[in-house]
This record gives structure tokens, sequence and C-alpha cells, in this order.
């Protein structure tokens, strides 16, 4: 059992941000960190060689891992995949977030996760145990997503965008002022009355994923690297005996929405015919008009928005009246293939992503971004003219 008189602050030795927890035979240091901090990086080193533990354990996953291990990890991407699989939006929801650890690193001189790669760094040196204790991103990144409304899905990605353009300048300081259990805690209970399906996804969760990742791994001394956000809670959770399963499945869609997607355009044929019954061929055919033209222009305005090639958003207005009545197809995915078919990202394009996404130009210029841009402002715009044609549908045969 965890010992409350044994959860101390070795501040004659250790750093001011490790916590120290004995836990039956094992002895478990939690440093915490900023993702972004030259004084973190220097905690976990010091932290090593006071310590000098059987096992570091560190906050990556698998993914998170290799891409950290090799940056040009982009390279490999294919973009056409990535598409076809549906996961644009995540991944621009990755790139928002490494955006912003970018400009934080740029402004404050230090590698974004410069604290974790040193740990790696001192694994493999010392020839140490070395355990990746986080959840797969992509699974937490699908429950996170699975777990919101709408409003919050289209509220979560704006400021995610934000996250792109934020140009204001982020002093050390404040960075270090983070790190502090008090200055988080108040941060983390902000963020939670905006989004509280968020911070149970990306924070709760895995503090109880961290904890019991830390606790099973094999050592008598185990230093684990962690964000200082993470520490309340899992020094909360590292007592308790929890099955992680529950935490690694994937969200089930509900039935309402899975049956929405074929609702909808049961419903706007359902108009048009209507409105032939109604009103005959006359009024079928401005159905017909109201339905291609709303939907294709507001999706060939997204692929503009984007920046996309001419033919993207001759193919977004073209495809969106059709995609938007089958649900197996989204108007995207029609735009995206395109704008990647005439412009093709070449290598060096995924080697200059990861400087292009901190400015506002090089985001909306990569040929890399900008597919994805073109996907998901496509798939808003169709959408947006799903419901407007609808209800312009709707209330021209009812008046009529």
């Amino acid at each position: 059992m965890l010992k409350g008189k044994n959860i101390i602050m070795e501040k004659q030795v250790l750093p001011d941000s490790v916590k120290k927890i004995q836990i039956n035979d094992k002895i478990i240091y939690l440093v915490g960190t900023a993702h972004v901090s030259k004084q973190s990086v220097e905690d976990v080193v010091n932290t090593v060689a006071c310590i000098k533990p059987d096992t570091i354990c560190v906050e990556l996953c698998e993914a998170r891992y290799n891409s950290l291990k090799n940056p040009d990890i982009w390279k490999n991407t294919d973009i056409f995949k990535i598409i076809k699989e549906g996961k644009s939006l995540f991944l621009l929801a990755q790139l928002g977030m490494s955006a912003f650890y970018k400009k934080m690193g740029e402004n404050l001189e230090v590698t974004p996760g410069g604290e974790m790669f040193e740990g790696i760094r001192l694994a493999e040196e010392s020839q140490l145990n070395l355990v990746l204790v986080d959840r797969d991103v992509q699974l937490t990144l699908k429950r996170l997503w699975g777990g919101l409304s709408v409003w919050q899905k289209i509220k979560l990605g704006f400021q995610l965008l934000g996250g792109f353009f934020e140009s204001e300048s982020i002093e050390s300081s404040m960075v270090e002022e983070m790190k502090e259990l008090d200055q988080l805690e108040n941060l983390i209970e902000t963020f939670a009355k905006d989004f509280p399906e968020v911070k149970t996804k990306l924070i709760d969760e895995r503090d109880i994923y961290l904890s019991q990742k830390i606790k099973q791994v094999s050592g008598q001394t185990i230093v684990a690297v962690v964000g200082a956000g993470h520490i309340p809670g899992i020094m909360q959770e590292i007592e308790k005996d929890t099955d992680l399963s529950l935490y690694e499945e994937l969200p089930k869609p509900s039935v309402f929405f899975k049956s929405l997607k074929w609702i909808i355009p049961g419903i706007i044929l359902g108009l048009i015919c209507y409105g032939f019954w109604q009103g005959g061929k006359d009024t079928s055919l401005e159905t017909i008009y109201i339905w291609v033209l709303t939907n294709g222009i507001l999706s060939a305005f997204g692929a503009l928005i984007a920046f996309g090639h001419p033919l993207t958003i001759l193919s977004a207005f073209v495809g969106a009246p059709f995609t938007s009545l089958n649900p197996m197809i989204a108007a995207g995915w029609v735009s995206g293939i395109v704008q990647a078919w005439v412009k093709k990202p070449l290598v060096q394009d995924f080697e200059r992503l990861g400087t292009d996404i901190s400015s506002f130009k090089g985001f909306w210029l990569n040929p890399v971004s900008r597919v994805l841009l073109v996907v998901v402002f496509s798939n808003l715009g169709s959408a947006a003219g799903t419901f407007i044609a609808g209800a312009w549908i709707a209330a021209k045969v009812t008046s009529g």
C-alpha cells in the first residue's frame, strides 16, 4: 500500500520537481516536467545522477517515441492513405499541438520534448531498462473525439487552429510557473469547465494509465519522467489496482449518429420526391438546383479558403452534392485526393513541415498541411451546405 509518510520532497539532494513514492519493494521517483523547459532537462539529468535507477520510465507511447527518435518520420507519410482512412483531422490536430510546442521551444531556445529525449539517452547510455508508459496517442485522440458533442468538436477545433497562429511570446518564467502544481491545478480546473470530456480523456484517464504502468515495471529503483500536471493524479491512483483494459477500448459510435448519416440523405431525397409530387417537374428541378448549388458552392468555398488548386475547388463543387448523399464517402476525401494528385507533396515538403507549421504563411502554403486543410474545410463546407439546403428545400416544398 502507499504510505503517506513516504511521499516526500527530497530537497537536500533532488530537484524540487521530484516526488518520491515507496510502494511495496519499489521506490519510484516522479520527475515533474514541462515539455518545453531547459530546467526540466536538467532535473532529469540530476535525478538520474543522484538516484542511479534500475529503470527509467518516460511519458511516451511507441508512436511518439519513434517520432522523437526519428524527426524525419514525416517523410514516410502516405498522404493518400491518411485521407482514405479518415485521419486528416487527427493529423491536423497533432500538427496543431506540434506547432504550439515548436513556438514555445523557439522562444525558449529548447527542443520540445527535450526532457523525454534526455531520459531515453541516459537509459541507453547506461544500459538501463527503458519503459514507455503512456497510452497510444491515436487511442487517446479517438477516445477524446468520440466523447465530444458536435458543438464541443467545433469549439475545440477552432482552439486547435488558434494554436497555429498564436504569436504571443512565451517567457521561460511562464513555463516554470506552469510546473508549480497549484498553478497547473488552477489551469486544469479552468480548462475542465469548458471541456470536461477533454480533461477526462486527456488527463484523468492517462493519470490512471501512467500510474499503473509505472507501478508494473521491473526494477526496485525507478525514475519516471512525466508532465508535472500528471503528478497529483499519478500519486492518487498508483495505490489502486485498476484494470487498464477499460481505458484501451475504442469508443463505440452511438446508434443515433450511426443512423443519422443514413437518415439525412433519406430525408433530402424524400423532400425532393415530395416536391415533385406536390409541384411537378418545375418544383423538383428547383429543389435539385438548391441542393447542388448550395452544397457545391459551400464545399468549393471551403477548398478555396484552404488555397486549393482550381481543379480541387472544381472537384469539391462537383463532388459535394453527391458525396453528401452517400454516407460512405466524404466530400473532403474527393477534393483532398485531387489536391494531393495535382500538387503531390514531395519529400522536401515533408522535411519542411516541422518548420513551416510554426507560421501562418508556412502552414497554409506547405503542400502537406494544405491537403489536410482542403479535406477539413471542404467537409465543413459540405456539412453546412447539407443543413442549409435541407432547410431551404423543406421550406420550399411545404410552403408550396
